[in-house]
């Protein structure tokens, strides 16, 4: 199937979604942020300084009157270049974001969109990586997709099996707190998947730019699960 296939898939069932945050994402809570590297409002920022990047995040959502900050997807970002995770053997870095970015505070709730089941989950507990993550495998139709949850709380694991049902609308995880969420800002990497690759607990959530286009068919944009955010 082609991208725009699974879009559609996803599409068809818009009205039947539940929202991952309540109150859902819209125009008049969400400012969209933008962390591609020409953004020059980052020139000085030292992602390096934890507590300093997470001010900067949550100053800008609450200086906007916001309840949440979003935005992500194929945005080309140096964020990447402070951890090793993200550097291939042959130098290059891995800086295309390959999911969205949910800002909001540690311990918020994410709520499963459409009813599936527990894939796999780890914690990926690198420097700058996942933290503890779970993907989800849902059926659309004849066809299955998958959406990856990273940078949540380490008891967000708690309990889970492979193959466990999550029920549609259901309080699943919560997002974490540096440093176990990967040492990030509390925020949601959300990622819809049409093809794990034989990858469990983890996948690729940032891709090289000679590896954009491969991985834009592979990982959906998320927008489709925020239909009030959508252009």
């Amino acid at each position: 199937m082609q991208n725009t296939d699974y879009n559609n898939l996803i599409l068809n069932k818009s009205s039947q979604l539940h929202p991952l945050f309540v109150p859902d994402l819209a125009p008049d809570n969400t400012l969209f942020m933008d962390f591609r590297s020409q953004n020059k409002a980052l020139k000085n920022l030292d992602y390096n300084n934890i507590r300093s990047f997470s001010n900067f995040v949550f100053d800008s959502v609450t200086r906007k009157g916001k309840q949440y900050g979003y935005g992500g997807y194929l945005e080309d970002r140096d964020i990447y270049r402070r951890s090793s995770v993200f550097t291939l053997s042959n130098g290059e870095s891995r800086s295309i974001h390959l999911g969205a970015d949910i800002w909001a505070p540690a311990l918020t709730p994410v709520h499963c969109p459409y009813e599936g089941k527990v894939h796999s989950f780890k914690n990926n507990n690198n420097h700058g990586d996942y933290g503890p993550t779970i993907i989800l495998e849902h059926n659309f139709g004849n066809h299955t997709i998958y959406t990856l949850y990273g940078h949540l709380s380490i008891h967000s694991l708690d309990n889970l099996y492979e193959g466990k049902t999550i029920k549609k609308g259901e309080i699943f995880c919560y997002l974490g707190n540096y440093p176990e969420n990967g040492d990030w800002p509390p925020h949601l990497h959300f990622q819809v998947i049409n093809d794990m690759q034989n990858k469990k607990g983890d996948f690729w959530g940032v891709c090289s730019s000679i590896e954009k286009e491969q991985f834009a068919q592979i990982c959906l944009d998320p927008i489709l699960f925020f239909p009030n955010l959508a252009p």
